[in-house]
Order: C-alpha cells, then sequence, then structure tokens
C-alpha cells in the first residue's frame, strides 16, 4: 500500500487516483498539473487541476511546524479544521470554501479552489485595499458566531459542539504567543534594535499587563462561539471582479470570545496602515483606519438582524442584547491590541512590516506597538471603534516621521 503521510507534488497523483470519492470534483485519474502554494508555518498545500480545468486544493498536515521539524504538533488538528469549516460553511457558504471531504488516515482536507482570489495581505501590501472586504467579514463573523452561540443553538447542541471543536495544543499555541510570549524574553521573540526600547516599556507597562492579563482569561474561558480563530488579512481572499471575500486557514477554530476573531483581523487592518503611513501615503492609511469601523458596523447590524430568530427568547430581551454586543465590541478591541503587539515582538511576523526598509520599519512596528497599547487600554475610556481609529492616525502619523 502506497504510503500518503507525506504528500509531494510528485505523488498528489496517486493519491487522488486512490479516492475515487472525490471524482466528482475532478478528474482523479486524469490529473493535469499539481503547484504546491503553501506558505504558511503548518501545512502542505497543494492546487490541483484536470484536463479540464477543474480544481481543487488538498491541504494536509503534519507531525511537526512546516518550517521547524524540531517543533512538533498534533495532527488531529485536521479534524477540528474539517469540523469548523463544515459548520460555518453550513450558516454562511458566501464567504467560507466548500469542504469536499476529510481523509482520517492521511489527514488531508480537499477544499474547494479559490485561486481566483487572491490572498488579503498580499493585495494590501500592493497597495490594493479592496475596501469591501472588511463588511463582508463583519457579516460572516456575526453569522457563524450568532449560530453557533447560546442564541443560535440549544444547550445541549452548543455543548456538544463545544466538546467536538476542543483544539487544546493549537490554543494554547495562541495563548502562548498572543498573551504571553511578547511580554517576556522569550526565544521566539525578535525586534529591531530601534524598538528594543519600545518594547521594554510595554514589559513594565501595569495598565497594559492588567489587560492582556485579562484578555488571556477571557480567551480560555469565555467559550461564546466558534471561532475561525486566525482570522488575519493572510486567512482571507478577495476578488475585486464579480466581488468575493472568502474566509480559509481555520484549523485554529475552537469556542472563544466572539471578539477574538474581529480583534485579530482589526490588528492587521492598524499594521496595514502602518505600512502605508511608512509608504507616505496618507489616504491610504486613512482608508485603511476606517475598516475596523465598517467591520463593528457590519457586525453589529447583521448580529442585530438574526437576533429575532434567537432559539430561546424567554430572558433574551433587547437589553441582553445591548450588554452583550457591548461587550463583543469592547473585547474585539483589547484583542486587536493583543494580536498587534504579538506581530511585531513574537513568532510569525508579518510581511506588511518585515518588507519594509529598515529605517521605515522601525518607525512602523512602533507605530503598531502603541496602537496596540491604545487598544487595549484606552478602550476602556472610548469604546467606539471609530474614534479609537482616529487616535490610531495620529500615532502611526508621528512614529512613522521619527
Amino acid at each position: 500500500m502506497t504510503d500518503f503521510s507525506q504528500l509531494s507534488a510528485d505523488s498528489v497523483p496517486a493519491y487522488l487516483a486512490s479516492r475515487p470519492d472525490l471524482s466528482t470534483v475532478l478528474n482523479t485519474n486524469a490529473v493535469e498539473s499539481v503547484t504546491e502554494i503553501g506558505d504558511g508555518n503548518l501545512n502542505l498545500v497543494f492546487l490541483v487541476r484536470d484536463g479540464q480545468g477543474r480544481g481543487m486544493v488538498l491541504k494536509q498536515s503534519l507531525p511537526h511546524v512546516r518550517t521547524d521539524p524540531s517543533w512538533p504538533m498534533t495532527r488531529e488538528r485536521t479534524l477540528r479544521e474539517a469540523t469548523v469549516l463544515a459548520e460555518h460553511h453550513r450558516v454562511d457558504p458566501q464567504h467560507v470554501p466548500a469542504l469536499f471531504a476529510f481523509d482520517p488516515i492521511n489527514y488531508v482536507l480537499a477544499i474547494e479552489d479559490l485561486s481566483d482570489h487572491e490572498v488579503w495581505r498580499r493585495e494590501l501590501i500592493a497597495g490594493r485595499v479592496h475596501d469591501y472586504a472588511a463588511a463582508e467579514i463583519g457579516r460572516y463573523v456575526a453569522r457563524v458566531s450568532f449560530a453557533t452561540s447560546i442564541f443560535g443553538l440549544s444547550g445541549p447542541r452548543k455543548r456538544i459542539l463545544v466538546a467536538a471543536t476542543a483544539n487544546p495544543e493549537l490554543s494554547e499555541i495562541t495563548e502562548d504567543l498572543v498573551f504571553t510570549e511578547p511580554y517576556v524574553e522569550h526565544e521566539h521573540n525578535r525586534v529591531l534594535a530601534g524598538n528594543e526600547p519600545d518594547v521594554a516599556a510595554l514589559r513594565t507597562d501595569r495598565a497594559l499587563l492588567r489587560q492582556i492579563g485579562n484578555a488571556r482569561v477571557s480567551f480560555q474561558n469565555n467559550a461564546q462561539a466558534l471561532l475561525h480563530g486566525d482570522l488575519h488579512t493572510g486567512s482571507v481572499l478577495v476578488r475585486a471582479e464579480a466581488e468575493s471575500v472568502r474566509v480559509f486557514d481555520s484549523e485554529f477554530g475552537v469556542y472563544g470570545p466572539i471578539g477574538f476573531d474581529l480583534g485579530a483581523l482589526w490588528a492587521n487592518l492598524v499594521i496595514a496602515a502602518a505600512r502605508a503611513e511608512a509608504e507616505g501615503d496618507r489616504d491610504r492609511a486613512s482608508r485603511l483606519l476606517a475598516l475596523p469601523g465598517e467591520l463593528w458596523q457590519a457586525f453589529d447590524a447583521e448580529f442585530r438582524r438574526l437576533w429575532p430568530s434567537r432559539v430561546d427568547p424567554r430572558v433574551f430581551g433587547e437589553d441582553v442584547l445591548e450588554d452583550f454586543l457591548a461587550g463583543v465590541r469592547s473585547d474585539a478591541a483589547v484583542f486587536a491590541g493583543a494580536k498587534a503587539i504579538r506581530r511585531i515582538v513574537g513568532f510569525a511576523k508579518v510581511a506588511d512590516i518585515e518588507t519594509l526598509d529598515e529605517d521605515a520599519r522601525v518607525g512602523a512596528a512602533r507605530g503598531v506597538l502603541r496602537a496596540g497599547r491604545l487598544l487595549a487600554v484606552e478602550r476602556l475610556d472610548e469604546p467606539s471603534p471609530a474614534a479609537l481609529s482616529a487616535r490610531i492616525a495620529d500615532v502611526l502619523a508621528e512614529t512613522a516621521r521619527r
């Protein structure tokens, strides 16, 4: 029997020939091309086409980090990703790729081909904003979070889904990388010499550390809804022609606070704005800083639209809705702050900042760190995303000039 435990471009055709269940998607016996397209840290990803041009993506987990074989990883994460994909696609097929099949022996997902889209982060780096995308993601988060929350599911069904999507290993990675390692000396951390004083200041900032600590408690204890878990601009695909926005790579999916997904995207929009400011494009930075407000407004409006369909309205009145949304909005800001800081200090940095010239990078990184602190701490006095973005615009402009 052929070993398909670690696929390659050469072995994918034979693997597909052994999977007749996928023949309705493409001709599994007549594969025309196989291209490895994965550029992340964890998985092998292949784009496959047959002679008729039909396509499919195969994603396979490895027993270690792809870029660091000495770092072991559970392959069971693929099963959890399959569960998240299936649940999210059931609720919002407009924004989630179809899952054709999951191979539990070789840990392979067969997913819809979306190669007519582009990764949003790459588009942002190239200066193409795709303003429409933030509102679409807001609607996506609202739909999947409402449907998988206490408002969309019965208590027993929600508890079963919480158990089925428990993701302890990858959740621990999130807790370490986002909420802990940036604030201590750790081998994963790396910053430019010019930013070392900025990081030292964060590590002694008790007001910030208090909010980050509380955010970690919330991430672990607050099982509000089934999250994507890693919703940054590199996990979003966009297409300008016949506008389309799709979300992928949900292997960090887990039940948690809804604001975590919103905050992750918010942070990456701030990072993109810092790059635009560093490049001297104030107009583009302003457009990008308007998007967190649009993200929130779309989420808020869609969640309110769904509210009348809540499964048990007996004690969930309008006042509960207002309190709930206010909490999600506050959570989104502190999680955005944590996510912004971690992308500058810790592991898995982002090309938005890393591809800048060093002089520009120091100022942009400083701006993101200060913006992260502002989001985490000052949201307590100013909860409006639009108002916070206005203050962040001043921060990014100031740090880019220095």
